[in-house]
C-alpha cells in the first residue's frame, strides 16, 4: 500500500520537517519504491480574503522518494504554504510511471484540486465524462475524475466547505465497499481526509515542543520556528514522530482540517 502526508495551517508553513521523515518511507524505511509527488498550493495579495490558496507547485517522480534528486529539491528548498499533499507508492495497479504517481491534480470551478490515494479498489469503473478523464491507468485518479465529477454535477459553482463536507461523505461512502479509501483532497481552502484502514492527524499550536521523527535520527524544537498564534494540522498514514500524540481516524470517517484545526463535521 501507499502512504499518505498533508499539511494544512492557518499561515504559511514550511514541510520540510515532516517530508524529510515521509520521504526515507519511500524505499530506505519502507518499501514504497515506486514514485512518489507532493503538491504545495500557495496565495497571493487575495488570498487571505477569498480563503483560498490559487497557485500550485506540483512535482512528481517515478523514481524512489529517497534517491529521487527532485524529493532531495525539495528537502532543501523549505517552500511555504497553507495545504501540502504529499504521496509515496507501493504500485497495486498501474505500471510504474509518471503519469501515474500521485497526487493527482484537476481544475473545477476555477480552482486546483489535488487528491492522493492509499489503497486498492477493486471493480471500480464508473462512468466517466466530460472533462474528467485518467491520464494514467490507475484506480486512485480514476476515483478522483469520479469525485470530480459528481462534485460538478452536485454544486454549481464552490459552496462552502461544510456543503464540501457532506457530499465528499457521501462520495466516499460510495467508493470505499470496492476497497481501502484511504485519502487526501484539498482546493487551497481545506484539506479533507478520509480513512477507511489506517489515518492518524496530530494538531500543533502553542505551547509548541520538541518533535523527533521515527524514520530519521532528526529532532526539531518547533517553538524556535513558530509564532503563539500558529496552528498546523499534519495528517498521516502512519505516526512520523515518536513523542507526539497522534490521533487514528475511525473506519469509514472523514474530516475536515481549516486554518490548522478539525473542523467540525
Amino acid at each position: 500500500m501507499c502512504q499518505l502526508l498533508g499539511m494544512n495551517c492557518n499561515a504559511p508553513t514550511d514541510v520540510t520537517f515532516s517530508f524529510r521523515g515521509f520521504a526515507q518511507r519511500g524505499g530506505h524505511t519502507d518499501h514504497h519504491a515506486d514514485g512518489w509527488g507532493i503538491a504545495f498550493f500557495e496565495g497571493n495579495d487575495d488570498a487571505v480574503s477569498t480563503g483560498c490558496d490559487r497557485g500550485l507547485r506540483h512535482f512528481v517522480d517515478h523514481q524512489p522518494a529517497c534517491e529521487s534528486p527532485v524529493a532531495e529539491l525539495i528537502r532543501r528548498y523549505p517552500i511555504k504554504s497553507r495545504n501540502v499533499i504529499a504521496h509515496i507508492r507501493k504500485a497495486t495497479q498501474g505500471r510504474v510511471a509518471l503519469e501515474n504517481c500521485h497526487p493527482f491534480v484537476r481544475e473545477l470551478w476555477g480552482r486546483y484540486w489535488v487528491f492522493a490515494h492509499n489503497g486498492d479498489l477493486k471493480d471500480f469503473a464508473p462512468r466517466l465524462h466530460g472533462s474528467f478523464r485518467p491520464v494514467g491507468s490507475t484506480d486512485s485518479e480514476r476515483a478522483f475524475c469520479w469525485i470530480m465529477q459528481e462534485l460538478a454535477k452536485s454544486h454549481a459553482d464552490v459552496p462552502s466547505v461544510q456543503e464540501l463536507s457532506i457530499t465528499l461523505r457521501e462520495l466516499a461512502a460510495r467508493i470505499a465497499p470496492h476497497g481501502s479509501f484511504n485519502c487526501l483532497l484539498s482546493n487551497g481552502q481545506a484539506l479533507w481526509a478520509h480513512a477507511s484502514t489506517s489515518l492518524y492527524y496530530v494538531e500543533r499550536r502553542h505551547p509548541f515542543a520538541h518533535a523527533t521523527l521515527s524514520d530519521e535520527d532528526v529532532s526539531v524544537n518547533f517553538a524556535e520556528h513558530t509564532r503563539p498564534t500558529d496552528r498546523v494540522a499534519v495528517v498521516v498514514t502512519a505516526p512520523l514522530t515518536t513523542n507526539e500524540h497522534w490521533t487514528a481516524f475511525a473506519p469509514g470517517e472523514l474530516k475536515v482540517f481549516v486554518d490548522g484545526a478539525l473542523a467540525a463535521a
